[in-house]
């Protein structure tokens, strides 16, 4: 005699973990999907960011010299990879030639010079750095320059900074840029040398993303 409340039952059984089975295939299936979409916008993320990319360096010895004003009218020429730092009784005047290697266009944010070779792998805090007066811009694989000036003499950066460039001593100019939507801020450490003639050599050491983790 057929049991038909059995095969019922086992019918029923066998539709629900063909079912399940179908279920987990899907579910399995659409988080394969979205982690395969999840990469794409993440690989298309990087790739727009890096076409807005900034990368600050110190320009070519061949560059062309530069004439850089500044607000008191007080003027320098800038040649090609060098160093512009001026004092007078006033003011301490400070410049370089610098190059960007990115993609994207660079705009500066702010400076802090130390006036010594600082030879840990270490940078600033950002609220110690000195803000831009005004937006200075560098096209992506055009040369260009920063500018920066003390002009409080009673204040121990302004002596320091002008009892080194009397001295000739090596200092350490830490820029902060980022791209042209202020993301992107990027550190890049300069070191300052006098060469020949009381010119300055301005030459790039290390750069500290801050906004990404250092890789290093």
């Amino acid at each position: 005699m057929t049991d038909w409340a059995t095969i019922s039952s086992l019918t029923a059984a066998g539709s629900t973990l063909v079912l399940s089975v179908a279920t987990f295939a899907s579910v399995r299936s659409a988080n394969r999907s979205a982690r395969t979409a999840d990469r794409a916008a993440r690989t298309a993320e990087r790739s727009l960011l890096a076409g807005q990319r900034p990368l600050l360096m110190n320009s070519r010895l061949q560059d062309p010299t530069q004439k850089i004003d500044f607000q008191e009218g007080a003027r320098v020429h800038l040649d090609g990879g060098r160093a512009a730092l001026k004092t007078t009784e006033n003011v301490v005047y400070m410049a370089i030639s610098i190059r960007n290697v990115g993609n994207g266009l660079a705009i500066m944010h702010g400076w802090y010079l130390c006036p010594e070779f600082q030879r840990e792998r270490s940078h600033p805090p950002l609220e110690d750095f000195t803000t831009q007066n005004r937006d200075i811009y560098i096209a992506p694989g055009d040369t260009g320059f920063w500018q920066g000036a003390y002009r409080d003499p009673e204040t121990a950066s302004f002596k320091a900074a002008a009892a080194a460039i009397d001295a000739g001593e090596p200092m350490m100019l830490s820029l902060l840029y980022g791209d042209y939507e202020g993301g992107q801020r990027v550190i890049s450490q300069f070191t300052l040398r006098r060469g020949q003639q009381d010119s300055w050599l301005a030459s790039v050491i290390r750069h500290f993303n801050i906004d990404q983790p250092d890789p290093r």
